[in-house]
Order: C-alpha cells, then structure tokens, then sequence
C-alpha cells in the first residue's frame, strides 16, 4: 500500500489504512518525541496522542504537504501544550497555601464517593455501548478485565501501538458521548 493511497482510505475510516500510517510513521515520530524529551514513556505518550489527535482529523490533511512533516507538526504542538500546561499547574500549587496541598493528598474515596460510582457505573455502561463494537471491545478489556496493553495485543492479534492509540480513541469518544449525555 502506497501512503497516499493510505492516507485517502484513512480518510474514509479505512482502520487497515490507519494501522499501515500508524506502522509507517510510528518510529518517526517517537524518534522525534525521544530526541526532545529523553523519557521513553512521555515520548511514547505523546506519540499515541499525536496518532490519536491526526487520525481524528485525518480529513484536514492537505495532500501537498508530506504526511511524516505534518505527524512532527502535531507532535510538536502537544509537547508545547503539555509543557503549558505542567507550568501553569507547578506556579499553581506553589502559589497556594498549605492546607490545599494536604487535601490534595488524600484523595482516598470516602463511601459516598463510591456509592455514587456505582451509580454512574450503570449509566457508563450505557454510554459504552454507545461506541462501535471494537471500542467497547478494548474499553472492556483494559477497564473491566484489567489487561496490561501487551495482553490486550496478544487477545486483539494486533501490534501494542495500534491498542494504545485505539483505546486512546475509544476513551475521547466515550468523552464526548458523556459530555452530551
């Protein structure tokens, strides 16, 4: 399969053309992500999310650009995001008073915390079952089964980064299904 011809598929849902982008392109951008950082596991973090984030808007590909250049691009803006985000949150508890930073350390759930999950455990599974099939799959077996990601990948038959990246698909649909609830 050719990338263009790929990226055209992808832009129909094609989830073979979005594994075959993901196996092309994988190594590229976690290069890149792992030059800047030096920390495998942020790297491969953010790696997943830039798939996640160019395969949600795939169809904003411009064709005469090269598809690695607008991967690296992507990537690029979610480490700047997170690092923003990393130092409005550190100026934030510095600035805050003592008292704040202990009722951040016990955020053990109290009964009523857990009565109240059981409650929306029930209306969770509801919105889960709003998701296509292979979501539900993956959602099940890491949420409810508690598979490691490899165990995830031997039961699917599918290599490790295509679950990360489609259980990070499954997690932002299921948000949005939420949110409208």
């Amino acid at each position: 399969m050719e990338i263009s011809d790929a990226i055209k598929r992808a832009k129909e849902n094609d989830q073979k053309a979005f594994n075959f982008l993901l196996d092309t392109f994988w190594d590229n951008v976690y290069g890149f992500q792992l030059k800047r950082i030096q920390n495998e596991n942020d790297a491969e973090d953010i790696t997943i999310q830039t798939f996640s984030r160019a395969f949600d808007r795939i169809e904003t590909f411009d064709e005469s650009y090269k598809f690695k250049t607008w991967l690296i691009t992507i990537s690029k803006n979610i480490h700047i995001d997170l690092l923003r985000k990393e130092k409005n949150s550190i100026s934030q508890v510095i600035s805050n008073d003592d008292k704040s930073v202990y009722q951040i350390l016990d955020e053990s759930p109290s009964p009523e915390d857990e009565l109240i999950t059981e409650q929306h455990l029930a209306k969770l599974l509801r919105d889960i079952k709003k998701l296509k099939p292979h979501y539900q799959e993956i959602i099940n077996l890491r949420y409810f089964q508690e598979l490691s990601y490899k165990e995830i990948s031997i039961q699917l038959k599918e290599p490790i980064n295509n679950v990360k990246v489609k259980l990070l698909r499954a997690k932002k649909l299921l948000a949005e299904i939420i949110k409208e609830a």
